[in-house]
């Protein structure tokens, strides 16, 4: 059951030419046309400027897991059910995920619609973000996307970030020349946040958004000083992994489910009596609610404060249906807290 979907449309026989058209039947299903319900559930992007929907939309799996095709309709599932938000990196498939949303967006003429959030730093090309390695990077994930901007540029500092100051001075001019909108930060430690904010009191731009995987089996890598870091900054955080590589939506024990990446595969035989606690746990919440595992992990993200926006990555449009359906779920306190003990 998709929460944001459009209602069906009556069907009846057409009345001949000239025939009257009879008045609808008081129990007629009522048409339901335009945009769909979630297109009005937004929130700010930290200090972006942006408004987006509470679930970004991962292009991990396109051009790799995801053919084209199969990721169109990925992409038109997630817009109609009132998605706006998407998250891709030039790394990624070696750019293949930048030009199947590239060629979306132009296909459908729906750039202006959406917040496009760019990862640059691990493309083999142009690796780690040095001054000319940096601007190289984003003028070829411009040209793959098809855009003459990128929204927020989420800075990789997993290759190695070099000096932080040159990298900033770097994202001024791509930002003073409207190449990029906002900064994120994605394996950034606290210590480089702090020294990121510093820089920004001096006039460079302001890292605001925060990418670390982060989810109920995974939280000792930002719980802690990251956490307060993100938090003090008002930062908007966009954590990546809200489903441990498919583990937390359930499919792992079941034929004929969600397909997953051999990293999935092997959390799910790896994974000790936590991962299964966690798993019945899910379970027993979602039957009592009516929706899958999948939307009650991200709804469990979602009851964090911190949290903005997970970016989840799908394979087949019905994954998207089942994720969404956590924005609209609201976990009681006992839930949470059932939650939390089986993940501990």
């Amino acid at each position: 059951m998709a929460l944001f979907g459009l209602g069906s449309l009556g069907a009846s026989a057409s009345p001949g030419v000239g025939a009257p058209i009879p008045p609808a039947h008081p129990s007629a299903p009522i048409p339901v046309q335009g945009r769909s319900v979630g297109s009005n559930v937004r929130v700010p992007l930290g200090e972006t400027g942006f408004d987006v929907f509470p679930l970004m939309l991962g292009g991990a799996e396109f051009g790799w897991n995801v053919d084209l095709e199969s990721s169109h309709e990925i992409l038109d599932t997630y817009l109609d059910l009132g998605g706006n938000a998407l998250h891709t990196s030039d790394s990624f498939a070696a750019g293949r995920s930048e030009h199947i949303i590239g060629q979306w967006m132009h296909s459908r003429g729906r750039r202006d619609d959406v917040v496009v959030g760019v990862r640059i730093g691990g493309h083999p090309d142009h690796p780690g973000l040095g001054p000319v390695n940096l601007v190289r990077a984003v003028e070829a994930s411009l040209s793959r996307l098809r855009t003459d901007r990128i929204d927020v540029l989420y800075l990789d500092a997993s290759t190695g970030p070099g000096a932080l100051e040159d990298t900033l001075a770097t994202a001024e001019w791509l930002v003073e020349a409207g190449k990029v909108r906002a900064l994120g930060a994605f394996r950034f430690t606290a210590e480089q946040l702090v020294e990121a904010r510093i820089l920004s009191s001096a006039g460079y731009p302001r890292i605001a958004v925060l990418d670390v995987p982060y989810n109920v089996l995974r939280r000792q890598e930002f719980d802690g000083d990251l956490r307060l870091v993100a938090g003090a900054q008002s930062m908007a955080v966009t954590p990546s992994h809200p489903l441990e590589h498919g583990f937390l939506a359930g499919r792992h024990r079941a034929r004929g489910g969600m397909p997953v990446s051999v990293r999935g595969a092997q959390l799910a035989g790896s994974l000790n009596r936590r991962g299964s606690r966690t798993l019945r746990a899910l379970d027993i919440v979602g039957a009592e609610l009516d929706v899958p595992d999948a939307a009650v992990a991200v709804a469990w993200l979602l009851a964090q404060k911190i949290v903005t926006a997970p970016i989840v990555n799908a394979f087949a449009p019905q994954h998207i249906e089942e994720m969404v359906q956590g924005v609209g779920v609201r976990l009681s306190r006992g839930q949470l807290a059932d939650i939390a003990r089986a993940s501990e």
